[in-house]
């Protein structure tokens, strides 16, 4: 079984109202998910803020999560982007101890094609001595990675061992899951739907809202792992409002919000992003109210 099986989850980074790193937050974060379920951490991703990150400050993180999950879990790292040089660069100039993999996103913005993207890929296969789970999301890259071109680099490079797919198409997952290699896993991007593609098959989730309600989530997850359908789905129809409302103005604004009311961290954003509203907040906080009502036996 492949070490990036279950509950992965998208970790956000904790910010003080001055907008600087929050790395008490962080290492509690870490913790409070590695206790109550979480299989394994998914560093500098889109939830993560990785685009407001500057380099020091993502060697900072990074340490401060090795620190915290000491070898509890695997970690995965985000090193992705359009400029396939510039994240071989990143690559090579990482200190990956501690490492497990790392998150590589399909380059957004410049819209290559099917070919351009297998070779932007193939370029980081050579250059990446840990593994890699590619990302696919169409609704922040501009495009879409298609089954094919997925299925292609899965069989050409070892290394290459899953795909975090979020297209939120349950017909691309359904290709992806009949056609894959036996060793390759394909994994949701999608909270709202990922329990569907867990009992279709799939390897599990790189969650967002998990990192807020690990307990609930990952217990969901595995459930649907086991095939055990009826219980699976009496935690996902609980969970159904609060996932909708974590994405209802951006992310990672709405889970800060949840985290807030939960006291895990503050909810500051760095620009262009902006705090969730004060309504969301308020539906948030009645949502959380409602759940722990559900799950309070």
């Amino acid at each position: 079984m492949s070490k990036f099986h279950g509950t992965g989850i998208a970790i956000i980074t904790p910010f003080n109202q001055d907008q600087t790193v929050d790395h008490k937050a962080l290492a509690n974060l870490v913790n409070f998910n590695i206790e109550n379920g979480t299989n394994y951490i998914v560093i500098s991703g889109t939830t993560g803020e990785s685009v407001t990150i500057t380099k020091q400050e993502k060697t900072e993180i990074i340490e401060t999560i090795v620190k915290a999950s000491n070898k509890r879990v695997p970690l995965v790292l985000g090193i992705g982007g359009n400029n396939t040089a510039a994240v071989i660069e990143e690559i090579n100039t990482t200190d990956l101890t501690g490492i497990d993999a790392i998150l590589s996103v399909s380059p957004y913005y410049s819209k290559p094609t099917q070919e351009g993207i297998y070779q932007h890929f193939k370029a980081i296969s050579k250059a990446c001595p840990v593994d890699i789970i590619l990302y696919n999301v169409p609704g922040r890259t501009a495009s879409n990675m298609l089954p094919d071109t997925t299925l292609r680099l899965a069989r050409d490079f070892k290394n290459i061992v899953a795909v975090k797919e979020a297209g939120n198409n349950v017909g691309q997952y359904l290709l992806l899951l009949r056609d894959k290699p036996e060793d390759f896993s394909i994994i949701s991007g999608d909270d709202d739907l990922v329990l569907g593609i867990v009992l279709a098959g799939g390897a599990g989730v790189i969650s967002v809202i998990g990192q807020a309600l690990p307990k609930q989530f990952s217990k969901m997850i595995q459930l649907g792992l086991e095939g055990k359908v009826k219980e699976a789905y009496n935690i996902h129809f609980a969970l159904m409002e609060i996932t909708a409302l974590i994405f209802a103005e951006n992310n990672p604004s709405g889970v800060k919000a949840v985290l807030e009311a939960l006291e895990l961290s503050k909810p500051t954003v760095r620009l262009p992003l902006v705090e969730a509203t004060d309504g969301l907040k308020e539906k948030i906080k009645l949502a959380l109210e409602k759940i722990e009502e559900q799950f309070k036996s």
